[in-house]
């Protein structure tokens, strides 16, 4: 088996190697254990920590163009699609999030079309679809209303992604994720990116800023589920999904009080000390247009789980990150 991982050498894409890696096969429903054989690690930057692996390949390259993709996708049997101008980012800079988000997508996906191979396709969307004013708990049923240019381009490629399954050109599976929290290493141009900051930054001892009021609720899933959904999505068979290839992930809403309360029982009241208030009009408009009761009845229903505890989340993140 082949793998393609785009946006591959970014923490979550490393993540799936990793675990990929560790297995050595994937298992299909309904068909017999497949030997990981090569996985290309595609991204604009070659990155840190890459896994070391006879079977990993990292190519760097623009996404847009169409010779390079063409020699990335050639004979993969699945492709995790995660490479991404976050929210932020596609926010301040309009042409670079429209070139990654939405173009490089059609650009991989009219690629994968014209060679004819139909791999299993796992495209990385999320909450940001929606926006404005929303119901109280959003459900499986509940029409997208994206209020920025990433939800803007995450909505148009879940379209594009369930259509070009509907036609046959890729066996698409789209997860709709919750915000990832605690993410390793540095923040980004994320607008949920304090998200981990609060935690991550406090447990090194060092000081960390939130820009939103402390009642803020978030719709969140651990790295850890995150990882196990994505492997998850693509073993499930086509049969099973039909033609319903959008798939909104359950997670844990907390608040940003709830969130370093657990922090205070896990490292103490030194920990929440080092978090410090800087109000950010902006990044508490956005954080707000979220969800942040779902509904994952469909998710569900397919062997999903959410993360129990935000403590379990923290407990996790200081395991995972033990050198």
């Amino acid at each position: 088996m082949n793998i393609l991982i785009t946006g591959g050498t970014g923490f979550i894409g490393k993540q799936i190697a990793s675990k990929i890696l560790e297995l050595g096969s994937i298992t299909f429903d309904g068909e017999s254990a497949k030997k990981v054989e090569k996985i290309i690690l595609f991204d604009a930057f070659q990155g840190e920590d890459v896994p070391q692996d006879s079977r990993v390949e990292v190519v760097t390259g623009d996404i847009t163009n169409k010779q390079t993709v063409q020699e990335i996708v050639k004979n993969v049997d699945v492709v995790w699609h995660l490479a991404a101008v976050v929210s932020s980012g596609a926010e301040a800079d309009f042409d670079l999030g429209m070139n990654v988000n939405l173009y490089g997508l059609l650009n991989i996906l009219d690629v994968i079309r014209s060679q004819n191979t139909q791999p299993r396709f796992i495209f990385a969307s999320g909450c940001a679809v929606f926006g404005g004013d929303l119901p109280e708990i959003v459900t499986d049923k509940t029409v997208v209303t994206p209020k920025s240019s990433y939800g803007m381009q995450k909505a148009i490629g879940e379209l594009l992604v369930a259509d070009y399954s509907r036609k046959g050109f890729v066996d698409g599976r789209v997860l709709r994720l919750p915000t990832i929290v605690v993410r390793p290493g540095k923040p980004n141009k994320a607008a949920s990116t304090f998200f981990s900051s609060i935690i991550r930054e406090p447990l090194k001892g060092e000081t960390a800023v939130c820009p939103v009021a402390e009642n803020t609720p978030v719709f969140i899933t651990s790295p850890r589920k995150c990882v196990d959904s994505m492997i998850k999505a693509a073993t499930l068979s086509p049969q099973k999904l039909g033609n319903e290839r959008i798939i909104p992930l359950p997670g844990l809403t907390v608040t940003v009080k709830e969130m370093l309360s657990a922090l205070e029982k896990v490292a103490g009241k030194e920990a929440v000390n080092l978090v410090q208030w800087e109000e950010d009009a902006t990044i508490q408009r956005i954080v707000q247009s979220w969800p942040t009761q779902v509904e994952a009845e469909y998710a569900n229903s397919l062997g999903f789980e959410a993360d129990q505890s935000f403590e379990d989340i923290i407990q996790a993140h200081i395991e995972d990150t033990k050198e």
